[in-house]
């Protein structure tokens, strides 16, 4: 079973509106289930139930259960990874990082529960993302490596490994959607806001702008 991540190749061509729309459902019933009670636990008849479709039906988009996780994984990334492809060596590296700062922690709002399916995966092994690590992400990340390394060469930025910068940004954004119940506990409120989400945003930019030398955009 092919694990793809279209942001990762040039070649991904669009489904067809219909399908694209029940895929879309289906997989965000997948996300609650697989979120709730793990790959294990998670029943296809369960998800067919909370979609409205035929068990039948959702085996027509998904021939079983691992490719319908897999497409959980497959989504999350796409919507991380593709963000990252924005960035280019003509950007503002100070303008480029806070837009995908802020893009970063606007998915882990919106879609927690996709960014923990991803982190239990990868901390138990990450067995299903084997193929996610190939020869296409590879190349993917050192291009975007890249960036921060012409900006370097440029005199842009200051002189920071690009391949712990990238896990910073990573991991900093994800960690708001990840380890949101321990938040909750430290701040003492029953969940996250999105003045919260907004407010963490503005640090997160401040601290690894300024770590990279770079000066944060004044706001308004």
């Amino acid at each position: 079973m092919t694990f793809e991540v279209p942001a990762h190749s040039a070649n991904g061509k669009p489904a067809g509106r219909i399908r694209q729309k029940n895929e879309e459902a289906i997989i965000k019933a997948a996300e609650e289930e697989f979120a709730r009670h793990g790959f294990k636990g998670t029943s296809m008849n369960t998800i067919a139930q909370n979609v409205g479709l035929p068990k039948a039906n959702l085996h027509y988009y998904f021939s079983n259960k691992l490719g319908l996780y897999l497409a959980v994984l497959s989504n999350i990334l796409e919507l991380w990874d593709s963000t990252f492809n924005n960035l280019t060596v003509d950007d503002d590296p100070a303008e480029a990082l806070e837009r995908y700062i802020r893009a970063k922690m606007e998915f882990s709002r919106r879609q927690p529960k996709a960014s923990r399916i991803f982190a239990m995966e990868v901390i138990s092994g990450g067995d299903c993302l084997s193929q996610y690590f190939n020869q296409n992400y590879l190349d993917w990340f050192r291009g975007r490596a890249a960036v921060f390394e012409g900006w370097i060469a440029a005199g842009r930025m200051d002189p920071v490994d690009p391949i712990h910068l990238i896990f910073l940004l990573w991991s900093s954004t994800q960690h708001y959607a990840d380890f949101a119940s321990q938040i909750c506990r430290v701040k003492q409120c029953s969940r996250l806001t999105k003045q919260d989400f907004e407010q963490a945003s503005d640090q997160l930019v401040q601290i690894i702008l300024k770590g990279c030398g770079l000066k944060p955009a004044v706001k308004a």
